[in-house]
């Protein structure tokens, strides 16, 4: 029976799901799947990008670890598409490629004073307290007034782990050199600031909830946020989750503050027009908003100044432009029609596809993830006659290539050494893991060097 080769770059949640589509799917010759990452262990943002608090969010990683742990997928880690592996060495040995590498970088704050220094991504502070290998293991946590932008479950993330004291953050995976650094933190007021209404946030129900339940910690709402209008009164009653997160303000409204040392401040109708400072971060300017009528909002023309010193942008993720591969700069997307790459001449890439964040861009959960997934897996078997013919698709081919190019790369059964060596390290402190940050080092105990 043919075998069909297929390579996938992006070892996240949605390089996962194709594969297992893949190996599960109804066809009339063998699969072959090669699950590459450029980092040395699995699971993407489930590891890098989920706040260290939500343990229960990261039990999706049992989910994936059945899929990768089957012996049609090998895992390929510390593996850089475009420096260890080009796209003319996939195409020598695969029939075709999936890219699944997600949004990771911080999608830019446009305004005056964004590059000032204090002026930060909210998704590069995550990927520092989540002990990302490739990011500062320093982070400057003296400044004592916060400004956190924009309405979405990541800048909720962000102001939780700001407002936390370190004893509550002692249980969970985190390394000493992190918890180290929150213990010296001198933050005592974050601002949460968004451009339209209460009842116009991205947040969900839950980590909303999360954040009242916070010891040591008043939040302060400003009644003037909360003149209803028409379309915010249509939300209520006809979108559930708007219901909950109406009732969940309704009741901290009513509370009172208990002179709490760490307070988080909501700015709603709020649009930071500018961020100012001489030589660093000394604030942001807001423009009030209105309600436009349509859900949205739109400038009144007055201005508030909001002395901080630091800021967090948290206003959605980007993707990272591939080596000879379609990018679309606007989007920042692989630009694709049912998966399959476009160029610039809207002609189909044969052999080249792509599924997740890179394909239709930072939104949706899980659920649209795996609808991508489905959508990509039946373009590409659908397309047999224009997958690529490769002249050595032997999987020890591939691995031979690396070893050649001295390139130290991981498997799943190097995953499964660093995993238990990371429960180990929290056994012996009475938590579930710890997490090991440097990445030779994770190279190492995964090839048990």
């Amino acid at each position: 029976m043919a075998v069909f080769r297929v390579a996938i770059v992006g070892a996240g949640p949605a390089g996962i799901f194709v594969a297992d589509l893949l190996r599960n799917s109804e066809r009339s010759f063998e699969v072959s799947i090669d699950l590459f990452d450029q980092l040395p262990a699995p699971y993407g943002l489930v590891r890098y990008g989920v706040a260290p608090d939500h343990p229960r969010i990261k039990g999706i990683v049992n989910s994936l670890r059945q899929v990768i742990d089957d012996d049609e997928i090998r895992l390929l880690g510390n593996v850089c598409y475009g420096r260890d592996i080009t796209l003319t060495d996939l195409k020598r040995h695969y029939h075709a490629v999936i890219f699944t590498t997600g949004a990771t970088k911080d999608a830019r704050l446009t305004i005056q004073g964004a590059d000032l220094p204090g002026s930060f991504g909210a998704g590069s502070f995550v990927s520092w307290y989540d002990g990302h290998p490739d990011v500062p293991r320093d982070w400057s946590l003296n400044h004592k007034a916060v400004a956190v932008i924009g309405n979405g479950n990541v800048a909720l993330d962000v102001t939780r782990m700001l407002a936390r004291r370190v004893n509550e953050l002692a249980t969970t995976e985190m390394p000493k050199s992190i918890l180290d650094q929150f213990e010296r933190s001198q933050v005592t007021d974050i601002h949460v600031i968004g451009r339209r209404g209460p009842l116009q946030v991205k947040f969900t129900p839950l980590e909303l909830r999360e954040l009242g339940e916070l010891p040591d910690v008043d939040i302060l709402l400003d009644e003037n946020d909360f003149v209803s209008d028409e379309a915010s009164e249509l939300a209520k009653a006809t979108n559930k989750q708007t219901q909950i997160i109406d009732r969940v303000f309704t009741a901290w409204r009513s509370r009172e503050p208990i002179g709490a040392n760490r307070r988080i401040h909501f700015h709603f109708h709020s649009k930071p027009i500018e961020i100012f400072g001489a030589n660093q971060v000394e604030g942001v300017r807001l423009e009030r908003t209105e309600p436009d009528g349509e859900g949205g909002a739109r400038g009144t023309g007055r201005t508030l100044d909001l002395p901080v010193d630091a800021v967090y942008s948290a206003i959605g993720y980007f993707g990272t432009e591939l080596p000879d591969i379609p990018f679309d700069r606007l989007r920042g997307v692989i630009p694709n029609r049912a998966g399959r790459a476009i160029d610039d001449s809207d002609q189909r890439v044969h052999g080249v596809y792509a599924s997740g964040w890179i394909k239709r861009g930072p939104v949706g959960l899980i659920g649209a993830t795996k609808s991508d997934a489905i959508e990509t897996v039946q373009s590409l078997l659908s397309d047999q006659a224009d997958w690529w013919t490769p002249s050595d698709p032997s999987p020890d081919s591939v691995t031979s290539l690396l070893k050649d190019r001295g390139v130290k790369f991981t498997t799943l059964e190097g995953w499964h050494r660093l995993d238990e060596y990371e429960i180990g390290l929290g056994a012996r402190e009475g938590r579930q893991r710890v997490k090991v940050i440097p990445r030779e080092q994770m190279v190492e105990i995964s090839n048990n060097v």
